[in-house]
């Protein structure tokens, strides 16, 4: 019993209930395609023992026989996909006992002190986020021993796929929280176990999986006008079905999760307040790493190969900074969840490679355009690089506009400088413009409504260019991929989004870069170029901020106001004055990539 007075199962009733309640829209519709057949068998037994003669019945029986056979053959055939088509699993990486005993010790202690059935295994997940994910459709199955290669086990029954669900952990929680904590967050979720277990429940939830499944299915493009007409029925007869049990699934995971947290809080439940505050932190922490350290390393084609380590370094780098997140980093003595894993280096480097996956669409296998990189080398191997391959497109978008070199680029003509750069966006809108080289419909992209304060009509023109320059080459990327995957990239889309290229990424980062973003990002990679080149300036890496100049050992936290004041007012006094201030002169030409 809880403190509050009541059971352990007080939503376990109403899960049940609404359990019934979904089950019984699948009896109504199995009693609907029997009705006619159930008619029909009548009209036969009549008509055979005499019961029913005349030719009003023997018509209709004539008319009714055939009814009810098309509406068993839609029957079976709708009930065929269902049972057939395969649920939709979340993307993890899977942790066997062998590689986390420890992990599955603690996991299984808490289901005891809980009295609910352990999981059947472990996976983790590059978010922060847990839950429990049924996976027992055969099609989740473990392939069969000759496709495994284990010949000792084949010619033996296959062994029942296990019925309680697997515990999916998010990977970030592992590494930043303490053993302690991690027990308490997963108490509620692992609870979750008991109420699954109830057949009804269970059975509830593989009707309705399946009919989400089947509609996946049906609604899958690239297919025959025979097929898309038959599938196109069964489809409207799934999403009739799931309309019908939508409220009451809805309505059962919620008794259901009431239950696991009535049940969880005899358990850790004060240190699980502690453990949620956490949570909040951890999910700051991951989504700052995700946007400002590891989405320009993945847009250069090289994938950090331990996200989950950047993460306990991003938040220690938070607690440093922030007042409201001081104390938090005291924690860091105690022993880390990722403790529990025998190998937390290639735990790390397989959630990171799935998180690059799900996030930005990268290939599933490393190679020499996307390869992992390590913090260590973060700075000259993604930095320096991003930098001067932004600034070598800017100077090539020059070259195609014919500007000319600044007047004070005189005495150094022998390379890209940023005084060029500086001299273009300001030049006067009443001279005549540089003439513009064609622009084909895939390289001119339409204008950006949302982009505010266009700026100067050079900085505007550079922008577009700048956009179609990006496009046209992500396009070659693509073409490239499309033809390395041969025959293939033709084919029907995989079940699998993981498997299927073109479904990724499934969770974009960030919407597209406007003109004026990608403006500001070649221009400061520019400046840092030449700070790089004239001063002995360093790239480097904030875990909160991602690439950062160093001049002089200190991060150079004021160049992006002076970068904005330039696109957005034309004035470059800001900047050549900050230019000034750190001795970096933009006449001297800079190496690109």
């Amino acid at each position: 019993m809880s403190v509050s007075g009541a059971g352990p199962d007080t939503g376990a009733p109403s899960a049940r209930a609404r359990a019934l309640a979904v089950l019984r829209v699948r009896s109504r519709a199995l009693a609907v395609a029997l009705l006619p057949a159930a008619a029909a068998v009548i009209l036969l037994a009549g008509g055979s023992t005499g019961h029913l003669p005349g030719p009003g019945w023997d018509l209709a029986r004539r008319i009714l026989t055939p009814v009810a056979v098309l509406v068993l053959l839609l029957a079976a055939g709708v009930a065929l996909v269902v049972a057939r088509a395969r649920p939709a699993v979340s993307p993890t990486v899977p942790i066997a006992e062998e590689a986390a005993p420890d992990l599955y010790r603690m996991v299984r202690d808490l289901a005891d002190r809980l009295g609910v059935p352990a999981p059947s295994a472990i996976a983790l997940t590059p978010d922060c986020d847990s839950w429990l994910e049924d996976r027992t459709h055969p099609a989740h199955a473990p392939p069969p021993p000759e496709e495994r290669g284990d010949t000792a086990q084949v010619g033996r029954p296959a062994r029942r796929v296990p019925a309680a669900p697997v515990l999916v952990i998010g990977s970030p929680f592992l590494w930043w929280m303490r053993v302690a904590e991690l027990r308490a967050l997963l108490a509620p979720v692992v609870a979750g176990t008991g109420p699954s277990a109830h057949p009804d429940i269970a059975a509830a939830r593989r009707f309705v999986r399946g009919l989400d499944a089947a509609v996946a299915v049906t609604s899958a493009p690239d297919r025959g006008p025979v097929s898309r007409a038959v599938l196109g029925g069964v489809g409207r007869v799934a999403r009739l079905l799931l309309h019908g049990s939508r409220v009451h699934a809805a309505e059962m995971e919620r008794g259901v999760a009431a239950a696991a947290a009535e049940r969880a809080k005899t358990v850790d439940y004060g240190l699980r307040i502690v453990a949620q505050e956490q949570v909040g932190l951890a999910y700051a922490g991951w989504d700052r790493l995700l946007t400002r350290v590891a989405l320009p390393a993945w847009r250069m084609g090289r994938w950090p190969a331990r996200l989950n380590a950047g993460v306990v370094a991003a938040l220690t780098e938070l607690s440093r900074r922030d007042r409201l997140a001081e104390g938090f980093a005291s924690r860091l003595g105690e022993r880390p969840a990722c403790d529990l894993l025998e190998e937390p280096g290639a735990v790390d480097e397989a959630t990171s490679l799935l998180a690059a996956r799900l996030f930005h669409g990268g290939p599933a296998e490393t190679g020499p355009d996307w390869s992992p990189v390590h913090w260590g080398d973060y700075p000259e191997e993604v930095v320096d690089r991003k930098w001067r391959t932004d600034a070598a497109r800017l100077h090539r978008i020059l070259d195609a506009l014919r500007v000319p070199p600044a007047d004070e680029e005189s005495r150094a003509p022998d390379g890209p400088t940023l005084a060029r750069v500086l001299t273009h966006l300001t030049a006067s809108p009443d001279l005549p413009p540089a003439p513009v080289p064609a622009v084909t419909a895939v390289e001119a992209p339409a204008p950006d409504e949302d982009d505010p304060a266009d700026g100067t009509a050079h900085g505007a023109a550079l922008a577009a260019r700048l956009t179609a320059e990006l496009a046209r080459e992500q396009a070659t990327a693509a073409t490239a991929a499309a033809v390395a995957a041969g025959p293939q990239g033709s084919a029907a889309p995989d079940p699998d989004p993981l498997r299927d290229d073109r479904a990724l990424p499934l969770f974009p980062l960030q919407p597209p870069r406007t003109g004026r973003e990608l403006l500001a990002d070649h221009i400061t990679a520019m400046v840092c170029c030449a700070a790089m080149d004239t001063v002995g300036a360093a790239p480097g890496l904030d875990w909160l901020d991602g690439p950062t100049l160093l001049v002089g050992g200190a991060r150079a936290t004021d160049l992006s106001p002076q970068v904005l004041t330039l696109i957005e007012d034309g004035d470059p006094s800001d900047l050549r004055n900050w230019l000034t201030r750190q001795g970096i002169r933009p006449e001297k030409p800079v190496r690109l990539a």
